[in-house]
Formats: structure tokens, C-alpha cells, sequence
């Protein structure tokens, strides 16, 4: 058995209607950031279709937390652990209880790169019962609507344009809003900068970032975000903007919880972009050697800046303050 969505047996869901105890769901998935934001519309379709199902995630701890606190799965586990490794193995050993692990689930959604079928195979043979597959490689459309592709199985599919959805408890957004009033934000109109990503090709200039921090208009708040991959950026945003907070050395659920609060977000190609346009706040996101086809981040209220010829750095300050202006007065 492959466990690719085509195969007929699959199609064939008798357990997934009469089972009892409640339906048990693992899904897999990998990636940075902004590749697990883009699979939240697959893992609310699965929570949405069976709202009682106990539904786990073995995935990045750090970035998977997100989809827990959302109430999308119930239990999250570390893709890292040596006993995932073994499901790239040519010829596995697994252990009874791994393989006990795998049968009390009904079926199985990966979305590990597996482009001979290997893991597929090592799933089944261990004792999955149905595995369904998504390749990570997005090479037509959107993300978000090729990653609900295997869910078509059980008769879920996209419907319009979906937009991954990230909706916080009372509490987490409570932590977002003392975290703001304990550093003069609070109740303010904060604009959230974040001028890193992934690769220095992706991004917008700093001293671009600096600028428009300096335009805005009395009574807006800047606020810089800065993650891991951003240490280049410390130095100049600290001689230039010494007074301007930072969110920095937080989780990404104590990121997302002061994003929440924010009235614009301005950011390039990064994972924190696609979070913050999956809170639903306005989006001025940037794009450059990126194809947005694929991977432009998807909210109810984002503006997409697409550089000419893929260059991030080409992209005009005017524009771009102009589009954050048209964000702050949206949000209202």
C-alpha cells in the first residue's frame, strides 16, 4: 500500500463512521515557521470534520505549540526524537510499542518530504492503517490548498480561498497585553517591524525599516520584532532606534500573543509574517525572490509588495509607507 491519496483502498472509510472510542489522528509535518502556518487550514478541516477526535502532531515543538494552544491538536511530539529517524530507514526495527503507537491510530497525514515513498512504506509496515501523504514541495498553486490535497480522501476540500486562522485563549492574549503595558505600549496603536526572515536575500534594508519608523504619524507605536536569525540587525536598530522596544528571546506563542494586539504589521518573507496575517491583523508583507503564488502569506487584511525582478532592496520607500499608512487606517 503507497498511502497516496489516489489509491482506491483509502477511499473506503467505514472506521472513520462507526468507531468507537473517539477517532485517534496523527499528522507529521516539518518545515520553518511559514510552512506550518500554511497546514493550519488542513488541521482545522480535521478538527472541524471530527471535533471530538484526538488528534497528535509530532512535529517542532516550538512552532506545533501553536496549533495546541489553538485547540487544532491535543498533543504534540518532537519530530527530532530518534525513533521518527527510524521511518528513513531503508530496512527499520521498530519496537513493539511503536508499532502498538502507530495501530491506535486511525489514519495517518504526513507531510515529510518522501519522494520515493519510504516513509509511506515504513508507516504501513509498522501498523498504520491508512497513511495519507502531502508533499512539502509546492510546485503548483498555493501551500495551503496543495496541503489539503490528501484530505480529499474524506471528502474535505478547499472552499474559496482558504486562509490558515489562529485564534488565542483569553489568557494568552492577556499575556500579550501586559507584555505591551510593561513597556509603554499599552492601549496604544502599535505598528509591529519586523525587518529579518530566513535569508538576508528576502530581506527589505534595515535602514529602510529605520525610516519608516521615523515617518510615523503621532499617536502610532513601533514595535521591533526580531528573532534568531536577525543578530546581523541589533546593532544598527539600537544606534538608530534606541527608544523603540523589541520583542525579542520570546516563544512563538508569546510572540503571537503580542501580535495580536497590534494595529499593522510590516514585515518581509518570513514566518512571522504568515503568523502574523494568520491572527488576522493587517499585513504589509514584502516580497522578493520568493514565488507568492506559492507562498504569499494569507489573512483577511494583507497587502502583498512584490519587488521588481526579485529584489527586495528595489523596493520603494514611498510605496511601501504608503501601503502601512493605508494598514494603520484599515485597522481602525
Amino acid at each position: 500500500m503507497s498511502g497516496k491519496p489516489s489509491d482506491p483502498q483509502l477511499s473506503s472509510t467505514p472506521i472513520l463512521q462507526h468507531s468507537s472510542p473517539p477517532i485517534r489522528i496523527l499528522v507529521l509535518r516539518g518545515g520553518a515557521i511559514g510552512d506550518f502556518i500554511v497546514t493550519l487550514p488542513a488541521l482545522r478541516k480535521l478538527r472541524d470534520r471530527w471535533p471530538q477526535a484526538h488528534i497528535e502532531l509530532i512535529g517542532y515543538p516550538h512552532v506545533a505549540m501553536l496549533a495546541r494552544a489553538a485547540g487544532l491538536v491535543n498533543h504534540v511530539e518532537s519530530l527530532d526524537k530518534a525513533e521518527i529517524a527510524r521511518f528513513f530507514s531503508a530496512s527499520p526495527k521498530f519496537t513493539e510499542a511503536q508499532c502498538d503507537y502507530l495501530r491506535s491510530f486511525h489514519f495517518v497525514v504526513t507531510y515529510l518530504h518522501d519522494p520515493d515513498g519510504l516513509v509511506r512504506e515504513n508507516l504501513t509496515s509498522a501498523g498504520a492503517r491508512q497513511v495519507l501523504y502531502g508533499s512539502p514541495l509546492i510546485t503548483a498553486g498555493h501551500a495551503v490548498e496543495a496541503l489539503l490535497k490528501p484530505l480529499e480522501t474524506f471528502a474535505l476540500y478547499a472552499e474559496g480561498v482558504e486562509q490558515p486562522r489562529l485564534a488565542l485563549a483569553a489568557e494568552q492574549l492577556a499575556w500579550g497585553r501586559d507584555w505591551l503595558a510593561a513597556r509603554g505600549l499599552g492601549g496604544k496603536k502599535m505598528l509591529a517591524l519586523h525587518p529579518g526572515s530566513g535569508s538576508p536575500r528576502k530581506n527589505w534594508p534595515v535602514e529602510n525599516f529605520i525610516a519608516l519608523a521615523r515617518r510615523l504619524p503621532r499617536g502610532v507605536a513601533p514595535l521591533l520584532v526580531l528573532g534568531e536569525a536577525d543578530a546581523e540587525l541589533i546593532a544598527p536598530l539600537a544606534r538608530e532606534l534606541p527608544k523603540v522596544p523589541r520583542l525579542a528571546g520570546c516563544s512563538l506563542l508569546e510572540v503571537a500573543s503580542v501580535l495580536a494586539h497590534g494595529a499593522a504589521y510590516l514585515g518581509n518573507d518570513s514566518g512571522i509574517t504568515h503568523l502574523a496575517a494568520a491572527l488576522g491583523r493587517p499585513v504589509v508583507a514584502l516580497f522578493g525572490p520568493s514565488n507568492p503564488e506559492h507562498w504569499a502569506p494569507r489573512g483577511p487584511r494583507v497587502t502583498l509588495l512584490q519587488a521588481p525582478d526579485g529584489k527586495t532592496a528595489e523596493l520603494k520607500l514611498a510605496d511601501v509607507a504608503a501601503a502601512v499608512f493605508q494598514a494603520l487606517e484599515i485597522s481602525g
